[in-house]
């Protein structure tokens, strides 16, 4: 992709996404994730229906009538985007790959953030950590992350969700908002989830194509595993391979489903061929 290309692109993603963050998630994103309490901004004069327990004694000892502590909402919160780039991620049955899905969900959640004035960090990892973008504010910013989610290329294809988690954790010191987006086709990562859910406010969006759900019988079929490069021939026509296929996306659907439960995280999955958009407005609206 030339740089022309990579502009365009980028600029799409922002049009559509931005626009979702405004006047879609931008208000669901700021009730659903607080900050960290409340600050003092100013004194008024008291007004019928104010809470009694606001009332500043000192101000009203001075100037002989009732006056309230005013305080806001300390706002600033920082988002983490820990993105599944392994080699998985290239599959798609239609025009659309589950790493298009992937960039468009984590553009709309960076905007959405920036919307509330929160700082974004970016993590790409396979079975590496292939790009760590320290957490900033800013619309260049996020134009950054995009770019990168669109063009960066990683050296591996496999996919190690527990070395992620467990580099974050050191990386990050304070509380952060840290959204893991992947098809969670593996497993072994619930002790580590656990670990970063006790510090941390994590979400888990596992993104999945229709055909991982269920084989077509269509008989002798060549696939390539994209994580090793391996080519084998299979026979889709088979039913015990069919029912073999489905029990293993089950089962990491169910382990994603049960880890994320337990970890006292949240979690939610979004096909390729639907919207994303209505998945995560569930979501928002659940935990609002």
């Amino acid at each position: 992709m030339n740089t022309k290309e990579l502009l365009k692109k980028v600029r799409k993603i922002e049009i559509k996404t931005r626009r979702l963050s405004n006047h879609v998630f931008g208000g669901e994103y700021h009730s659903t994730f607080k900050g960290r309490g409340m600050t003092f901004s100013e004194v008024r004069q008291y007004q019928f229906g104010d809470d009694v327990r606001s009332i500043d004694w000192n101000v009203t000892a001075r100037y002989n009538e009732p006056y309230i502590k005013v305080f806001e909402e300390e706002r600033e919160l920082t988002m983490m985007l820990v993105v599944d780039v392994s080699g998985s991620e290239f599959f798609g049955s239609t025009s659309t790959f589950k790493k298009d899905i992937i960039t468009e969900i984590s553009a709309t959640l960076a905007f959405s953030a920036t919307q509330n004035n929160d700082k974004i960090g970016l993590l790409l990892f396979s079975d590496q950590v292939e790009l760590y973008i320290p957490p900033k504010k800013g619309r260049s910013h996020v134009l950054r992350i995009i770019r990168e989610l669109l063009e960066f290329q990683p050296t591996s294809k496999k996919t190690d969700i527990t070395m992620a988690l467990k580099y974050l954790q050191n990386m990050m010191k304070k509380k952060a908002i840290v959204f893991i987006l992947s098809d969670f086709l593996t497993d072994d990562y619930q002790h580590s989830l656990k670990i970063m859910g006790n510090k941390h406010d994590v979400t888990g969006i596992r993104v999945y194509d229709k055909l991982e759900e269920n084989m077509p019988a269509v008989g002798m079929v060549q696939m390539q595993d994209e994580e090793t490069g391996e080519l084998i021939w299979v026979n889709t026509s088979s039913k015990s391979v069919r029912t073999s296929y489905a029990k293993f996306f089950n089962e990491r659907a169910a382990y994603f489903q049960n880890s994320f439960n337990v970890s006292g995280a949240g979690h939610l999955s979004a096909r390729t061929d639907e919207s994303y958009v209505k998945k995560l407005l569930g979501y928002f609206k659940r935990r609002g």
